[in-house]
């Protein structure tokens, strides 16, 4: 038990600056007594002291203002930072090192009992302020959820999620090395690009390959068009060309002013 706790007091000073000293955390961090008092609710609900263990969540929550069903699995090294509002419920899993800020929910959408109802935290995930993961997935390792995203899927490991409904923006980089990277506070790193930014810049520079495509396309068939005029009979099949051609660049073309020769004779 002891162990654990020093465990839990190195991990909030190595995570928060603001953490000056092991008697402070001990005395001051309302995440760490959420997580110490979910222990003991945890033991009472395994052993099928139900009530027990519900009254032991209902005291933490008074507390702390973090709501964490005794049910829940928590791990090592788990670092709740402020944590009002916070809601983990009934199935939850929450892995090793990961880190919680002030106001998520790790919550369920269905209603049957006994059933996995809320997400799987793997091993490192940061969640940010005000982030709701809602839904029996897994979120991966090292994965991290932006500031008010709602997450309904699930998000590949070293994944990036933000927006509501969540969108992967930054997927894990399958030449990452094994070591594990440093700790981003809100899962924001250092000097990072905006996610955002860089899913709408995505957007742009697809638009533009398929705008060059479409020139092209237009290009070939004027081409195309020409050579059929150089044949013989073959001038209602130039005019038809030439209206496609014309439809892809948003103008149809007077039907007087693609009239075959053929005509004008």
């Amino acid at each position: 038990m002891f162990e654990r706790l020093r465990e839990d007091i190195a991990t909030i000073r190595q995570r928060d600056p603001a953490a000056r000293s092991a008697w402070e955390v001990l005395t001051c961090y309302p995440g760490l007594h959420a997580i110490v008092l979910h222990r003991l609710a945890h033991a009472c609900w395994r052993s099928h002291w139900r009530w027990t263990a519900r009254f032991v969540s209902q005291v933490a929550r008074f507390l702390t203002g973090i709501e964490i069903h005794p049910g829940a699995t928590i791990g090592r090294r788990v670092f709740i930072d402020h944590g009002m509002g916070v809601v983990i419920g009934e199935t939850a899993e929450v892995g090793d090192d990961c880190t919680i800020y002030q106001g998520v929910t790790l919550g369920g959408t269905l209603l049957t009992r006994g059933a996995k109802r809320h997400p799987t935290l793997g091993r490192g995930v940061i969640v940010g302020a005000g982030a709701k993961v809602l839904g029996g997935f897994t979120i991966g390792a090292d994965a991290k959820i932006g500031s008010n995203a709602v997450v309904v899927k699930p998000v590949p490991p070293g994944g990036t999620a933000v927006g509501n409904p969540a969108r992967v923006v930054m997927p894990a980089d399958v030449k990452r090395p094994p070591e594990r990277a440093a700790f981003c506070a809100y899962g924001i790193a250092p000097n990072a690009e905006d996610p955002v930014s860089l899913a709408l810049h995505g957007l742009i520079d697809h638009a533009a390959k398929e705008s060059q495509r479409v020139d092209e396309i237009v290009a070939a068939l004027e081409k195309l068009g020409a050579r059929l005029e150089a044949l013989h009979g073959v001038d209602e099949a130039a005019v038809k060309l030439r209206r496609l051609s014309a439809a892809i660049e948003g103008a149809i073309v007077p039907t007087q002013e693609v009239e075959p020769q053929s005509h004008r004779a």
